[in-house]
């Protein structure tokens, strides 16, 4: 059960059918994890990884859930959980021999964030 005193709010941004291996997308998101939003944004800017870009986008996406959904400022955000998971495959297949096809998997990923803000007060819905 969730407990209802706690004062922590947030949104979270979930990115789907992402073709991209989990361990590329894990060793981004265990470096966000915990940092403020202006932090978590600088971050992927500097590292030399294809898959910033999209961390970036969710990020974005993430503060701007909260900003509208919940009214939070932007400044007082920071990332409380980052996680990939394995989603859906694309199934191909490829010409053998003897007119056979081979199916051929390809794995993608999903990626949630969820930034919070810690605060004392009644949020006004």
């Amino acid at each position: 059960m969730r407990n209802k005193n706690k004062s922590e709010t947030g949104a979270r941004a979930l990115g789907k059918n992402i073709r991209v291996s989990a361990t590329k997308m894990r060793r981004i998101t265990d470096r966000i994890r915990g940092c403020s939003y202006g932090e978590a944004l600088a971050l992927p800017e500097f590292m030399p990884y294809k898959t910033c870009y999209l961390i970036s986008q969710l990020i974005l996406s993430a503060a701007a859930n909260a900003n509208t959904n919940f009214g939070l400022n932007k400044s007082d955000l920071f990332i409380s959980e980052a996680w990939v998971e394995n989603s859906t495959y694309l199934k191909r297949f490829r010409p053998r021999a003897q007119g056979r096809g081979y199916p051929i998997k390809k794995p993608t990923r999903k990626v949630t964030i969820k930034s919070n803000s810690n605060f004392v007060g009644k949020i006004k819905r």
